[in-house]
């Protein structure tokens, strides 16, 4: 899983060959917290379909912004440069992962 900041935001996700989804999240962030360890597996199963990364939204607000990210966690599916889906809040790593896969079917 690769750590997404705005020095390498364009390179990493808008570039990317690959379809990228990234996790903005914030330590204090108990939902956050608790998707952790989902968004680690999630980059396990779906390695060489999706890039998977996480943003720290406090070390990278102008970047925040920019992604209007209002509410967290918070995950991006960016693909050929551009979003394509957003979901927003906790949820089982099953429904995320099925989320992700029908967003990249259409």
């Amino acid at each position: 899983m690769i750590q997404i900041n705005e020095g390498n935001f364009e390179g990493e996700v808008l570039q990317s060959e690959l379809p990228a989804l990234v996790d903005f999240y914030a330590d204090w962030c108990g939902p956050c917290k608790m998707m952790g360890p989902v968004v680690e597996k999630l980059a396990i199963e779906l390695e060489g379909k999706v890039k998977v990364g996480k943003c720290n939204v406090d070390d990278n607000m102008e970047l925040s912004d920019r992604c209007n990210i209002s509410s967290i966690p918070a995950f991006v599916l960016y693909q050929g440069g551009r979003e394509i889906q957003r979901f927003i809040g906790g949820m089982p790593g099953a429904a995320l992962q099925e989320s992700i896969l029908q967003a990249l079917q259409k």
